[in-house]
């Protein structure tokens, strides 16, 4: 039990000095468990395979899905709406629907959901995203406390009461103390993320900034004399390619993209594919081109070849699969003093040139006889696995930006009605108990969807949105619990706690089990340390005589409302990266509203549930 429990006193103050992974810590202090042979490694490995991790893995890909549909910025913009551009009202509105959605889903799955929704929101008001993450997470275990089924400490104490004899709770008679948890989160929340989180906005701030995919398309007025033509049925140019047209040189436009989308008879199941116009792209029935160039000349080649203007309003640049960048023309380049078509990057690199910035003049036309020159800027169109490629010659250019990070932020929102239905069948799955499915497997089911049909660009693309960070983080520590109860230190501690405030009177004993209940639920889960408090609860309201429900309410209320630690709950555990936070961030805006909701909870649930 010592060795446990200095284990444990260790791996806190390397959490708190923050000068070590977290993951690395926690995976220490497994070893140690299994090198003193407290756990077995059938014991230590059990957080592994566990079905809250498992969940957490899941529900990274699902939100990373939402984020990269553009589902999350749809649903945002709305939201924003609502709140505007003033802060406290977006914290406000955060608080709120995240509390409401977790009364009835999971705290875990409540958190993934919204965490994609919440970083945009915080992005279109020019916020700074840690301002509402943390309290994301503590909304929704704050929510978990409205319902029955909110959270499973509820459950447990409900069994107790039931197997005791007692009147079952209804399926609201938590709602009360939820609202109150609600309303102390908010006093408090507001303004300590305010004074504790404005020092990051200003250091991410400072971060290089460079252009985005819109404003390169404004610089080089791209738009302006963009025209989309869409080929019919009996048009001349179906099984022609680029290179058969020869365009650029009889009328002087260029294709920049050949758009060719595919419905089927499922709206929610559209995927369109962009193609660079090459000799290896035939033309076909349907697809779209994109020209730039000159109305008059647009005018001859559509006359020509019976190919009409598209009747479509929108006319923009999208960049699912090509993409755009920069690119600088060293001295020392081979580039330099020949034209364009000499350079022969597009038989080289797939890519074609769109513009040229020389001595802040843009040049956007006779490209094709142009001679580079030294500081030359080049707006290159490509693939994204083609524009990648430039990075590799650095003797002959500069690429500017991070095109690859540029192309993991396009939205496939033609994607995002098929997210958005993933996403409400998975909820329904988790709600709903008459749906046979246990949430774990919902959340594996929705996430293998979201691959399957596309919302991702690729499957590398949705292993990317796993944070293993904070998966290794709980799995590791997950088996803390069990060392914990195994040895005899959970018990050991809980009711020496209880019996040394048993003589004082029913409140202090009331606020001995919230509080043992509180700081127990740092270290091991809350329903672990639900199931072993609950009977505790019980038997001492037995032996002063007076009712259990005050008792049996701290019990669930200080296992859920844990907000000193980012491995005491997985929703903790889930902001860390996205908001940046270390350990003692935690302490500093967590281990407050703790406190402050204990003290309130002692005062309150004696008013709710008398002792008599």
């Amino acid at each position: 039990m010592i060795i446990t429990l200095v284990i444990l006193v260790l791996s806190a103050i390397c959490f708190a000095i923050g000068k070590f992974r977290s993951d690395i810590v926690a995976l220490c202090a497994l070893v140690l468990l299994l090198l003193f042979r407290i756990l077995t490694p059938e014991e230590a490995l059990s957080g592994f395979s566990n079905s809250v991790v498992i969940m957490m893995v899941g529900l990274f890909v699902v939100g990373g899905a939402i984020f990269q549909t553009g589902l999350a910025k749809k649903i945002s913009g709305q939201l924003l709406k609502l709140a505007g551009n003033n802060e406290n009202r977006l914290f406000l509105l955060v608080m709120l629907c995240t509390a409401a959605i977790g009364a009835f889903v999971s705290n875990t799955g409540t958190v993934a959901l919204m965490m994609p929704i919440v970083v945009s929101m915080a992005a279109g008001a020019n916020m700074n995203a840690s301002r509402l993450l943390m309290p994301l997470a503590f909304a929704s275990s704050m929510g978990g406390m409205m319902t029955l089924i909110g959270t499973p400490p509820n459950l447990v104490i409900q069994d107790a009461l039931v197997k005791a004899g007692h009147v079952p709770l209804s399926f609201f008679s938590f709602l009360p103390i939820g609202l109150v948890c609600v309303t102390v989160g908010i006093v408090v929340l507001m303004p300590l993320t305010k004074i504790f989180f404005s020092t990051k906005q200003k250091q991410q701030g400072k971060r290089k900034k460079y252009k985005t995919l819109s404003e390169l398309v404004a610089e080089y007025h791209l738009q302006e004399n963009l025209f989309v033509l869409e080929v019919p049925h009996t048009s001349r140019l179906i099984a022609k390619t680029a290179a058969d047209l020869d365009i650029r040189n009889r009328y002087g436009l260029s294709i920049l993209e050949v758009r060719r989308e595919n419905n089927g008879s499922n709206r929610f199941l559209k995927n369109v594919s962009q193609l660079l116009a090459g000799a290896d792209v035939p033309l076909q029935a349907g697809d779209l081109l994109f020209m730039v160039g000159k109305r008059e000349d647009v005018n001859r080649f559509s006359a020509d070849y019976n190919v009409p203007l598209s009747q479509r309003k929108e006319k923009n640049l999208d960049f699912y699969d090509i993409g755009m960048a920069e690119l600088l023309v060293r001295s020392s380049s081979s580039l330099v003093n020949r034209t364009v078509q000499e350079a022969e990057l597009r038989s080289k690199y797939s890519i074609n040139i769109l513009g040229v910035k020389r001595k802040g003049e843009y040049i956007r036309s006779g490209l094709k006889d142009l001679k580079f020159s030294a500081g030359d800027v080049l707006l290159v169109q490509g693939t994204w696995s083609n524009i990648a490629r430039l990075g590799g010659q650095e003797e002959e250019w500069v690429v500017l930006g991070q095109p690859l990070e540029d192309a993991a932020k396009v939205t496939l929102d033609y994607k995002a009605p098929l997210a958005a239905i993933i996403m409400i069948l998975m909820i329904c799955m988790m709600v709903f108990d008459s749906i046979p499915v246990a949430p774990v497997t919902a959340v594996i089911v929705a996430g293998l969807l979201m691959v399957l049909l596309g919302c991702f660009r690729n499957v590398e693309a949705a292993y990317k949105t796993i944070n293993w960070e904070s998966i290794v983080l709980i799995a590791a520590m997950m088996p803390m619990s069990m060392a914990l109860e195994k040895t005899g230190a959970s018990a050991y501690i809980s009711q020496s706690l209880v019996s040394l405030l048993g003589d004082y009177g029913p409140m202090a004993l009331l606020a001995g089990i919230y509080f043992t209940t509180s700081l127990m639920t740092m270290f091991i889960s809350n329903t672990a340390t639900a199931v072993l408090l609950a009977p505790i609860a019980m038997s001492a309201a037995a032996e002063m005589g007076v009712s259990p429900y005050p008792y049996l309410f701290a019990v669930t209320v200080g296992a859920s409302m844990c907000f000193a630690s980012p491995f005491s709950t997985p929703p903790n555990a889930l902001v860390m990266p996205a908001g940046n936070y270390t350990f003692m961030d935690y302490i500093k805006v967590g281990l407050p509203l703790q406190i402050i909701v204990g003290i309130v909870m002692v005062l309150v649930l004696p008013l709710l549930y008398p002792f008599n």
